[in-house]
């Protein structure tokens, strides 16, 4: 089996260089926080619409009605010729 110490300590130097990030240029800046309000926003708007929506939403069942007096079932009736 190859030795895999020296690709992994490579690939960790080169992991270390990446993570050393000058704090006071990486911000979500301006832009960032109005996409964000922006989102929040619209999932309110969202939810607002769903609960309207499901606040017409019928959950009680409607007694079926038997045709001709005999019992409902999902069968169409043999047709006797």
């Amino acid at each position: 089996m190859p030795d895999m110490s020296a690709s992994a300590s490579q690939a960790m130097t080169h992991l270390v260089t990446l993570a050393e990030v000058d704090e006071n240029k990486v911000t979500p800046g301006v832009l960032g926080f109005i996409v964000f309000a922006v989102m929040a926003v619209a999932v309110w708007f969202l939810m607002k619409s769903m609960n309207r929506h499901m606040g017409k939403v019928d959950f009680t069942e409607s007694a079926e009605t038997e045709p001709e007096g005999g019992p409902v079932s999902g069968r169409a009736k043999p047709q006797q010729g």
